[in-house]
């Protein structure tokens, strides 16, 4: 209601309580004008009722809800079913216009005004994770793999004779795929082991680099988060060749806003070297619906450039889900997940040598690696590990990685020998797990508890004719280990 609402509304009650109404409103008139001005986080949860308010109040200025409104077009905003209606707030013209992927939609002054909130929220939140200094951002409504696809299109206008993209192995599919799909041949630089923890091979990268010809490589394709033992790559290092070299370089950052010493590594990198992008996936950084990347860029020129090489209108639904997911957690939220979820991975890792100790087997030392965590399996044979991994996801457990170094994997028609291990020749199988952002360690106790559990059904190589052996040999010390509800 408006004021003149109000005033009549004295007609029918005691103009005292009229004035406690409006007066009750003022913090969230002045919360939500906060918002619309300053364009970042606000420093407190924001409730639930009031971002339903304010979502209502942007669908009102969408075209499609105007009662007076006459669609005479092939998109007008039409949503048959209601439900439909009410899972997208009523917002249903999506983001952009067919020419650039931030632009303001003439239909969806509404849609328009959360994007561009959101966009400025979620380069907030990059900056509140440690890119301080990173220049522009936006959500863009497709996952990480296609994102990075995009990333190389739209270098291809700007390197036209290159064909070569230089990539450090990470054993992940849609990665390696993003770069086949974009028309370009990923040259696999194979990494390095130290200790337990597989490494980048920086040398081998700018000696192939010397190779190809700086000229004939669109960019280098680097990662930060990656599942154990793989590395954060050395980003400073890499981003200063490729600075030297005036090569870009792309930064597959999936989840690594979650992980201070990711995002130290990016900044670190973009002081001193070249950084083009860097892509996030909003589901594994932000707890969001899968669908949707942050892209960001200490380069606003490219940044504008990869906007304009999106073709047509896109999906609000990525950047409705973060709004309101931002506007839930607050600053102060987001920066409590922040700080839990490095204590999650220091309990996770102690609660893994407990475990680990108690059946003859031990954690990965893989100091590069703060978010995910490696188990050997030593004790078990190729089949006995893939047997565990089965018997995890069937008692719920999801998510964790068995690893064995004899797997090989054809992607299109690269073979990756040691798939999983991000090498060739990785000297033990393992299991994986992971302590990302919303973890808690309820969650810990309860995955070791049913892996120790596992682990005893599953017989050893040398006690597969003798299981009871294995329950007494993982009985060891497991009274350190904190035994959870199945």
């Amino acid at each position: 209601m408006d004021d003149r609402s109000y005033d009549l509304c004295k007609s029918m009650v005691s103009r005292t309580y009229i004035a406690q109404a409006v007066e009750a409103n003022v913090p969230v008139h002045k919360l939500v004008n906060r918002l619309l001005e300053q364009k970042r986080i606000p420093d407190d949860p924001v409730p639930d009722h009031v971002i339903k308010s304010l979502l209502n109040d942007l669908a009102d200025m969408d075209t499609s809800n105007f009662s007076s409104n006459c669609g005479a077009g092939e998109r007008e905003g039409r949503v048959y079913s209601q439900l439909v209606a009410e899972c997208h707030y009523r917002m249903s013209h999506g983001i952009g216009r067919s020419g650039e992927l931030t632009s303001v939609q003439p239909k969806a002054a509404g849609s328009s005004i959360l994007a561009q909130l959101t966009n400025k929220m979620a380069l907030h939140a990059l900056k509140i994770a440690g890119a301080t200094h990173v220049e522009d951002g936006f959500v863009v409504p497709m996952a990480t793999g296609m994102t990075l696809c995009l990333c190389f299109l739209t270098l291809r206008s700007l390197r036209p004779s290159a064909k070569y993209i230089i990539w450090a192995r990470i054993d992940q599919k849609s990665c390696f795929k993003s770069m086949i799909t974009a028309g370009f041949i990923p040259v696999v630089i194979e990494n390095i082991l130290v200790g337990d923890e597989v490494r980048a091979d920086v040398d081998a990268i700018r000696r192939k680099v010397d190779e190809l010809g700086s000229e004939n490589i669109l960019c280098i394709h680097s990662t930060t988060s990656c599942f154990a033992p793989r590395a954060f790559d050395d980003l400073p290092k890499i981003a200063a060749m490729c600075k030297e070299q005036d090569i870009p370089l792309i930064v597959n950052n999936a989840y690594g806003t979650q992980s201070s010493k990711c995002m130290h590594l990016i900044e670190e990198a973009a002081r001193i070297g070249r950084m083009d992008a860097l892509v996030q996936s909003l589901d594994k950084n932000y707890m969001v619906p899968v669908g949707g990347t942050l892209f960001a860029s200490y380069d606003s020129g490219f940044a504008e450039a990869f906007s304009r090489m999106y073709p047509g209108r896109a999906s609000a639904s990525p950047s409705t889900d973060l709004f309101i997911t931002l506007l839930s957690m607050g600053v102060s939220g987001y920066q409590k997940l922040l700080q839990e979820r490095k204590q999650v991975f220091a309990y996770l890792k102690e609660k893994l040598e407990v475990l680990a100790t108690s059946c003859n087997e031990r954690v990965l030392n893989t100091p590069g690696n703060n978010i995910s965590l490696g188990l050997t399996l030593t004790t078990l044979d190729t089949d006995r590990c893939t047997l565990l991994g089965s018997m995890l996801f069937l008692r719920h457990v999801s998510g964790a990685r068995v690893v064995v170094p004899s797997t090989v994997q054809t992607v299109e028609r690269y073979t990756l020998k040691g798939f999983g291990t991000h090498c060739e020749k990785y000297p033990v199988p393992y299991l994986t797990v992971a302590a990302g952002i919303g973890m808690r360690k309820e969650e810990v106790d309860v995955l070791v508890t049913r892996l120790l559990k596992v682990l005893k059904e599953v017989p050893t190589r040398r006690e597969s004719s003798a299981p009871s052996d294995r329950e007494s040999q993982c009985a060891v010390r497991t009274g350190s280990v904190t035994q959870a509800p199945n």
